[in-house]
């Protein structure tokens, strides 16, 4: 799992050092990056056509650093459960995840990783604004978590990953953002998911505005290199609400 498509292409196609430059017959290969389709299909097509008994499958996850720590993940193959080589990539991937998606397909894991964090990037900044707009009218955020936890609003980014800090003691937020899914990562998947959109014509409606929050976000060095939940405090999110809580009563 490497952080970009170059650094996919260069651990594969480098000619001298690559993974490509050995032997690879009746290797099964997984790449866990979250990369654009187009060079997870291009490592695999060179895969295939120099080695034809090798085998190639993308597998981005999802679950961030505490899914890994607890080896809770979730994969998303690129692959059908059908496939002969289901059952060895679902126990080998087992020691680290709890969920095994096989998606359908070559590629069809990255488009179901690109589609989860569009989802999952939207999420977090509604949810950062929904808790701001509560904290600035006078409400705790406490109880305003609580309330989404069981109405419409529900989702795991308000249960567990929360933007505002001590809300979920686990969370990074409340270790001043530190760990978790860096800003810069959710722009860089958030945009490719985005380019994913326009390449198949689907509509997209809040696409450039949550992408363009992740850029200013990631440019903004209060923010930079933290958890991309930090968005919160891109928008101004006040995070010593507890503090002045305490004050008040």
């Amino acid at each position: 799992m490497v952080p970009e498509s170059t650094h996919v292409k260069a651990v594969y196609l480098s000619e001298n050092t690559g993974v490509l430059s050995t032997d690879l017959s009746y290797k099964v290969l997984i790449d866990c990056s979250t990369i654009d389709t187009v060079t997870s299909l291009l490592v695999r097509t060179a895969i295939a056509s120099a080695f034809p008994t090798a085998t190639f499958f993308d597998a981005p996850v999802s679950g961030g650093s505490i899914g890994a720590a607890k080896a809770t993940l979730t994969f998303m193959l690129g692959t059908s459960a059908t496939s002969p080589h289901f059952p060895l990539l679902q126990n080998l991937l087992g020691m680290m995840g709890t969920s095994i998606f096989p998606c359908g397909g070559p590629s069809l894991g990255l488009t179901a990783k690109l589609c989860n964090n569009y989802c999952s990037g939207l999420i977090a900044i509604a949810t950062a604004e929904a808790m701001n707009i509560g904290i600035k009218s006078g409400m705790s955020p406490m109880v305003l978590a609580d309330i989404f936890s069981t109405s419409t609003a529900q989702s795991t980014i308000n249960d567990k990953w929360n933007p505002v800090p001590g809300i979920c003691p686990e969370a990074p937020s409340s270790k001043g953002y530190k760990g978790g899914f860096k800003v810069q990562l959710m722009k860089k998947d958030f945009g490719l998911a985005v380019d994913a959109a326009r390449e198949v014509g689907a509509k997209m409606v809040l696409g450039e505005k949550g992408l363009e929050c992740y850029e200013e976000a990631t440019k903004d060095p209060r923010c930079f290199d933290l958890d991309s939940r930090v968005v919160f405090r891109y928008i101004g999110g006040d995070e010593n609400w507890a503090l002045k809580q305490e004050k008040e009563e």
